[in-house]
């Protein structure tokens, strides 16, 4: 997906990234590598039947809650202070929906911690324009220029360098 999605395409988008968080949240009751990745694949599953999303959407969609998932595993293994603190923003203003999947995936990480710390950093991702990403705040990683998104929403080139990488940003 090189060119820029239509408002349309974008909602669709939107709408598939929250739907495969709520799955995980509903997902298997040990969260293991392997587990994460059979759960990711039937949400993608899902999606596929679902709607009528394109391979390259799919992928998209699957790397983008992976990322966020490890990217939020590698904060808490940290010893980060929770999720709220790991999107950058006040969880009331996230819609109840999201919030609860969030928190769900994150208690039950929280039991894994140990088993997946390896395999979460090896396989760390960094934010890139184009992407969906969970909502909170990032940092431009060239200028630290800071954004917030209220929801999932598509990441922008940085608004004041123009840089393409981002990293989440604590309040």
């Amino acid at each position: 997906m090189s060119e820029q999605p239509t408002p349309q395409q974008e909602h669709r988008l939107r709408e598939a990234y929250e739907r495969m968080l709520d799955r995980l949240r509903e997902g298997a009751d040990e969260l293991t590598w392997e587990n994460l990745q059979k759960d990711l694949d039937e949400a993608v599953e899902f999606e596929a039947e679902l709607e009528e999303f394109t391979k390259d959407e799919l992928s998209l969609l699957r790397a983008w809650v992976e990322r966020d998932l490890k990217d939020m595993r590698r904060y808490l293994s940290a010893g980060g202070e929770g999720v709220a603190s790991w999107l950058g923003i006040d969880l009331s203003v996230l819609s109840r929906k999201i919030s609860e999947a969030l928190l769900s995936i994150a208690d039950r990480s929280i039991v894994d911690r140990e088993r997946l710390q390896d395999d979460l950093e090896a396989a760390r991702a960094d934010y890139c324009e184009g992407e969906m990403a969970a909502p909170g705040r990032m940092a431009c990683v060239h200028c630290g220029h800071a954004v917030e998104f209220e929801g999932v929403a598509r990441i922008e080139p940085c608004h004041a360098c123009g840089h393409r990488y981002f990293e989440r940003a604590s309040l």
